[in-house]
């Protein structure tokens, strides 16, 4: 079950307990917005429905999280729902969350994230004569499109889209380094137009996410040359972390590692947790949020900095994918494999959604 479709199963559970009149005053909202669980949480899956419909209810969010609790635990493909904090509700799924969310990146290819949040929308944005504000806009074309709407670029007053321009003219760092160095930043931050942005090092994000797509192709043509490629029917990993489904700890509790990340080269065993892998399942998982966030509030800096956290993550997880010494492909390493290239296939979308070219080499 991916994220839109346990979206969709949130909002059935509230309409039957509407129709049930167990939620008084409620109207069942468009959409539910669910993305790994924060500190405090467990499972695959967290919501804050239950506090949003709180007010119409005229109930506590706990006792709306309870209601819809039970309703949410019948629904097919879920297996546990624990309510936690103030009212949100986790959801454990049945079957391996993390191989259901592989395979529909793999499925899916540049269209996982996409969704329907403005859909029948027409975005308007009204832009300065600006170099930052107009590649702002070109890219804000491609993100709202993502979900459902339709942007209209104009050079108009009232202007409703002027980040802070560049200090100078990017152009000089070529076009892909130029992209970055205008949509990185928060819109209110100036850009920084410096050589750095070209620099093949651990400390300019740019590097880390190009090279990061990179590996994920490298890692598909090394396994290929092995004799093997990756296991697509979402079956997962005999290592997979124990954190990712039912263990009760929060999604992305590790840390991430850039290129020069540390590894061992003993063979894991089944048992042991994968190195990594809860870091990039959790990217994964946050992907389409990200590009949501990003489409309605106007902010291409949201989904290049989730990018950075995605290449990052992989980059930690990465040399775990190929059997090391004596070791032969096995299921696990097919599993990996799968992991990984679905991390490709993401950043190789939010780099083209930037207008920016995702490498085979680097």
């Amino acid at each position: 079950m991916t994220p839109v479709e346990l979206s969709r199963t949130v909002l059935c559970a509230v309409r039957r307990a509407v129709d049930q009149g167990e939620l008084g005053g409620v109207s069942v909202p468009d959409r539910a917005v669910v993305a790994p669980p924060g500190p405090g949480g467990c499972g695959d899956y967290a919501t804050g429905i239950a506090l949003r419909l709180a007010g119409a209810a005229r109930r506590p969010a706990l006792d709306v999280a309870e209601v819809l609790r039970t309703y949410i635990a019948r629904e097919p493909g879920v297996a546990d729902v624990t309510v936690t904090g103030p009212g949100f509700l986790n959801i454990t799924l049945a079957g391996g969350a993390s191989g259901e969310l592989v395979k529909a990146v793999l499925q899916q290819g540049p269209r996982y994230g996409h969704g329907d949040t403005l859909a029948g929308q027409v975005v308007e944005l009204r832009v300065p004569y600006d170099t930052r504000a107009e590649i702002v806009a070109d890219t804000l074309v491609r993100i709202v499109a993502t979900q459902g709407g339709r942007a209209e670029v104009r050079h108009a007053e009232p202007v409703n889209l002027r980040p802070v321009p560049a200090p100078e003219d990017p152009a000089p760092l070529g076009h892909d380094a130029a992209r970055w160095a205008l949509l990185h930043p928060a819109p209110h931050d100036r850009p920084r137009i410096s050589a750095d942005h070209l620099l093949q090092r651990e400390s300019n994000p740019l590097f880390r996410v190009r090279y990061a797509h990179a590996r994920t192709r490298a890692l598909h043509r090394n396994a290929a040359t092995l004799g093997y490629s990756s296991d697509h029917t979402g079956e997962r990993s005999a290592s997979a972390s124990a954190v990712l489904v039912g263990a009760g700890a929060p999604v992305g509790a590790g840390t991430h590692a850039g290129p020069a990340a540390r590894h061992t080269s003993a063979p894991l065993q089944a048992s042991d947790p994968t190195p990594g892998e809860a870091d990039l399942l959790a990217a994964l998982a946050e992907y389409p949020l990200a590009l949501r966030l990003a489409a309605r509030h106007r902010a291409p800096d949201r989904l290049a900095r989730h990018l950075v956290v995605t290449a990052d993550a992989l980059l930690g997880f990465q040399h775990v994918v190929l059997p090391l010494g004596d070791e032969k492909p096995s299921a696990a390493h097919r599993a990996r494999l799968a992991l990984a290239e679905a991390a490709g296939a993401v950043l190789a979308g939010g780099l083209s959604l930037l207008g920016i070219s995702a490498p085979e080499y680097l």
